[in-house]
């Protein structure tokens, strides 16, 4: 089951008329992409925060919050990663605040239904490993819990 505000998001997105049209939404949150704050991480970025197979050199923290949802923070280091933004805006809208059960239930297929069929398997692989860097550093945090 997705989160209802990932849902939304890729709800509004099937909704629109042409991929024309979807493509200018991506490009829209690629650009209220926001990197990581210096309070979460400062560069040079530690190499286990960099997701395997990202064409553009993405990283992922998370942070657990008191009441046990978490909060994910990204940076993207090539400048026109527009995907990689993308999706980690509308992961930093959409899942922020939500809880482990919420993450663990998101499938790689969401990749497909945010972007469609039309990326290459590259660009794929790197997305899909965005949300599997999430899921890792979430159930690392449900270890450290016990």
């Amino acid at each position: 089951m997705i989160p209802k505000k990932l849902q939304e998001i890729i709800s509004f997105l099937n909704s629109l008329p042409d991929q024309a049209e979807k493509i200018n939404v991506l490009i829209e949150y690629a650009e209220r992409f926001k990197p990581v704050p210096a309070e979460i991480a400062a560069g040079p970025y530690n190499p286990e925060n960099k997701v395997q197979y990202c064409e553009s050199g993405a990283y992922v923290w998370t942070k657990k919050n008191s009441d046990g949802t978490f909060d994910f923070y990204f940076y993207v280091e090539n400048p026109q990663g527009v995907s990689a933004k993308a999706l980690c805006a509308i992961f930093s809208e959409s899942l922020n605040g939500e809880s482990a059960e919420s993450i663990f239930a998101i499938d790689n297929d969401v990749i497909f239904k945010i972007f469609g069929q039309s990326l290459s398997m590259g660009k794929n692989l790197g997305l899909i490993g965005i949300l599997q860097m999430m899921k890792r550093q979430v159930k690392e945090y449900r270890l450290e819990d016990g």
